[in-house]
């Protein structure tokens, strides 16, 4: 046996047990997939730091953002979409209906109210994509009419937030397409009262909600990149068989084609909000 024994070449090491990592923390962004600490990304009203993305904001969210602190008083709160068609399928109307009220807490896919920006008085409504893709169902539509309807009665300006991927609701039929027309009118007569309709366009804003009130603003206000259109550039790419431009549908192309008059960035729009309630 040697009396200096020869140490081994390799040496072993100890590996400390790896932590779990909590999930949750991070966020992918849509546009440029970079990682974005959920901290950060609140801070930064949920806008990509990195390319500017804005990402989806919920009913109350947007109220938070746009609407003084404790000034906000909702209006319909208790109304809900009935089943008219008894409408069946992989998943009934009513089990869709109850899915998306717990997802979100709320009772319907749009919240209306009266609130102020900065002191001045408005009548607010705001969709939340999160509940049937925001589309437009009876209470949907009955609610932005009273909405429109207290405005003109009181002789206030009116600001209706959309951020809708969907259009009329398929669940409800020829009851959703009526409310095309209905919210149309109401604000013909908030016009001809010379009321002052402002309206958000918010990434999606689509189909029957775009191709009815969303459209309809005295002044018309994109936050940047936002999808908006009637059809998807899928589908329509898919119709003609042509390639769309670039940017097609993005807020910046329908700026430069003059279908929408401002493009805003989320954390400057309660402030040019206010600027122009002051203009008029």
């Amino acid at each position: 046996m040697p009396l200096f024994p020869r140490k081994p070449k390799y040496t072993i090491v100890k590996v400390a047990k790896k932590r779990d990592i909590p999930g949750g923390l991070w966020t992918k962004c849509e546009e440029c997939g970079e990682l974005i600490y959920n901290k950060k990304l609140e801070e930064n009203l949920r806008v990509c730091h990195k390319c500017g993305f804005h990402f989806t904001l919920g009913a109350h969210e947007r109220i938070k953002l746009l609407i003084d602190d404790g000034t906000f008083k909702e209006m319909d709160e208790g109304m809900e979409s009935l089943d008219p068609l008894s409408f069946e399928g992989p998943k009934t109307y009513k089990a869709k209906m109850k899915q998306d009220q717990e997802a979100t807490g709320l009772k319907e896919a749009v919240v209306t109210g009266t609130g102020k920006i900065y002191g001045k008085s408005v009548v607010f409504g705001v969709t939340d994509s999160r509940f049937i893709m925001g589309s437009m169902g009876s209470v949907v539509g009955e609610k932005l009419t009273r909405a429109i309807e207290k405005a003109t009665k009181e002789k206030l300006p009116l600001i209706i937030v959309s951020g809708s991927g969907g259009g009329a609701r398929m669940y409800e039929g020829m009851f959703s397409l009526m409310q095309m027309a209905k919210t149309s009118a109401a604000l013909s007569r908030l016009d001809r009262s010379g009321g002052l309709f402002i309206s958000i366009l918010t990434n999606p804003t689509m189909a029957g909600i775009m191709a009815s009130f969303a459209s309809l603003g005295d002044f018309i206000i994109a936050e940047p990149k936002a999808l908006i259109g009637f059809t998807g550039p899928r589908v329509i790419e898919q119709t003609i068989r042509q390639k769309l431009p670039p940017g097609f549908q993005r807020s910046e192309f329908l700026l430069s084609h003059g279908l929408i008059d401002m493009i805003v960035h989320r954390k400057n729009m309660k402030e040019m909000l206010s600027k122009l309630l002051s203009y008029f």
